[in-house]
């Protein structure tokens, strides 16, 4: 798998990451290994997860599996501390000492000395941010993390941490049918020399084109806890996309899963895409797009009938 920098650093990643979210509640231990086996044997490295998905089970069997399958070397782990407001002492979100105890809660469970990448998962208004960004600070200058970055920043929050801070990344959603990070978060990224790691990059599996006469029964779309997250992207405009792209899938020869993940993987600023998968199956299926290359014509149409509205101020002067 090809390698790229990751935004105006040092570290180098694989041009695709592993999502674990599902690990520890949709994928159980057995399958989060054939994941993660198929990922390296393909020249993954970027493994991507945080410290509340399934309530920290997924660090934990992320942990147990870098030390008995995988070296912890040919790996850049990413986590995130998530933002949540608590009635503790340190009043939880993103404060100070709640990051920090986040932070060595992961590294417990993760059975390491260091995270690669330490992402904050959200903006707390309710915090200076001065005193977020040293928690950052802190934990980099303290070895126990050797970068940091940020997730589902608005551009004016990302340019304004990036003002006081390093930064190397930022996950925002990102893909045919969630094109808003361009008006801001893009140029503010690239400006910064930060870079994109989008996650729900197939539309949150809208653009897989399961969705196109029904909702399959094993579908997250049909499942009680993400029918609502499916069905934000069900719309009239993202049938038109997924139209587009199941005929330019048909044209290439491949599926229209491995269409949308090259779209969004190519885009500019673009690092590596965050996919998640239930299954090895679904895993190797998204493997699949590192094989293609979209030509200039079927990008041309897809940027096209994705588009979305630009104006005032982010197209000044006209």
């Amino acid at each position: 798998m090809e390698k790229r920098q990751l935004g105006r650093s040092g570290l180098r990643v694989s041009r695709m990451a592993l999502g674990t979210m599902s690990w520890g509640s949709d994928t159980d231990a057995e399958e989060a290994a054939s994941q993660l086996v198929v990922f390296v044997d393909a020249g993954g490295t970027l493994v991507d997860t945080a410290d509340i998905y399934a309530e920290g089970e997924c660090e934990r069997i992320l942990g147990s599996l870098i030390a008995d399958l995988v070296p912890r070397d040919d790996l850049v782990i990413a986590t995130k501390a998530v933002a949540r407001r608590t009635d503790g002492p340190f009043g939880g979100g993103a404060s100070r000492g709640a990051l920090l105890t986040a932070l060595d809660g992961s590294l417990r469970r993760l059975g390491t000395d260091h995270i690669d990448l330490w992402q904050l998962h959200a903006w707390d208004a309710s915090v200076p941010l001065e005193e977020t960004l040293s928690a950052l600070d802190y934990a980099v200058s303290s070895g126990k993390v050797r970068y940091t970055g940020v997730s589902n920043y608005a551009g004016w929050q990302l340019a304004t941490a990036a003002s006081r801070t390093s930064l190397v990344s930022t996950q925002v959603e990102y893909s045919l049918v969630e094109r808003g990070v361009e008006r801001e978060v893009v140029p503010a990224a690239v400006h910064h020399g930060i870079g994109l790691l989008p996650w729900a990059p197939l539309g949150r599996g809208v653009l897989t084109g399961k969705y196109r006469t029904g909702t399959p029964a094993d579908s997250r779309g049909a499942s009680p806890a993400y029918a609502g997250y499916v069905e934000q992207h069900r719309t009239d405009r993202a049938a038109r996309i997924v139209e587009a792209v199941s005929t330019a899938a048909d044209g290439l020869g491949t599926s229209p899963l491995v269409v949308a993940l090259a779209w969004v993987r190519d885009r500019p600023g673009v690092v590596a895409p965050v996919v998640g998968a239930r299954d090895t199956g679904q895993l190797t299926g998204s493997l699949a797009a590192e094989e293609i290359a979209l030509p200039h014509a079927i990008k041309a149409a897809l940027d096209d009938v994705s588009a979305i509205q630009f104006g005032y101020p982010e197209r000044w002067p006209k």
